[in-house]
């Protein structure tokens, strides 16, 4: 199993993602997605997994009312570049196995213990 977690230091969701994975021992690699942010592929990625890019925005995040994101329609390729540039909008942890190409977004203990 070779996992990466794509979360914030202070992110609940992160931490819970981090401890399922260590309390299991299992390694797993994390990468803070506001000082790395994901490549386009990854986040291409991570949109066929979770088929549905608007799942993907943090609503809560200050950086989604500042853009006004949820009053003006938008492209997917729009979309896409507004998370590849403003990192913090992702909602976090995107979890993924690197051998399986399977990923997560938010917190899936039930999905993560299938991957096991």
């Amino acid at each position: 199993m070779n996992i990466q977690i794509f979360g914030k230091n202070k992110c609940f969701g992160s931490k819970a993602a981090e401890r399922f994975f260590k309390e299991r021992k299992i390694k797993y690699h994390f990468i803070n997605i506001i000082e790395k942010g994901l490549s386009a592929r990854e986040l291409d990625n991570v949109i066929a997994n979770v088929k549905e890019i608007d799942l993907l925005f943090d609503t809560k995040s200050p950086i989604f009312e500042k853009l006004n994101i949820a009053y003006i329609t938008r492209s997917i390729d729009d979309k896409k570049e507004l998370l590849l540039n403003n990192p913090a909008l992702l909602v976090t942890p995107i979890v993924r196995d690197c051998n399986s190409k399977k990923c997560t977004v938010g917190q899936a203990e039930a999905i993560w213990k299938s991957w096991i």
